[in-house]
């Protein structure tokens, strides 16, 4: 089993004004994989906030994905406060997410998502719309129990 953490970053959200559409969606698509939530949270945009909640949950489950934040505006800085945590990226997670969503939509290009590795845990940023989240969700779903499988060490057997 993978355990897991969604943080759902919106200002609108973080104060009950918009429903988290995408982080329900995050928490359906896991279980396609044995994933189970440990930890679910709604965020304002805040760079340090975030920092904050990916150091704590790091090392407590195998898994975060987050959602939202990974565009152009001023108030989306969840790469940001990724990349100032994680230990090792994983760029091909990234990539992988935006060239399946080039197949659909060439806005994907501008999408700043980034996936790396903090305390043995995997950490992904997906987009904030739900259709986004889905489509790149699907692009990567099926390589994070192998990913989770390294990142804590396993080890393959020599063949003759």
């Amino acid at each position: 089993m993978i355990t897991a953490c969604v943080l759902t970053l919106s200002d609108k959200g973080s104060k009950g004004q918009r429903q988290d559409e995408s982080g329900l969606l995050i928490k359906e698509m896991l279980k396609q994989i044995g994933g189970e939530v440990k930890h679910y949270e709604v965020l304002p945009d805040e760079k340090e906030l975030i920092k904050e909640r990916l150091v704590k949950y790091s090392g407590d489950v195998d898994l975060i994905l987050t959602t939202g934040g990974t565009g152009l505006s001023p108030r989306d800085v969840t790469p940001d406060a990724t990349l100032e945590v994680i230990e090792k990226e994983v760029p091909g997670i990234a990539e992988a997410m935006r060239a399946a969503g080039l197949l659909k939509t060439k806005r994907a290009m501008l999408s700043r998502a980034v996936s790396g590795v903090r305390n043995k845990t995997l950490i992904i940023n997906l987009p904030g719309s739900p259709k986004a989240v889905r489509e790149s969700l699907e692009a990567v779903l099926e390589v994070i129990p192998h990913a989770v499988e390294k990142i804590k060490g396993s080890v393959m057997e020599c063949a003759g």
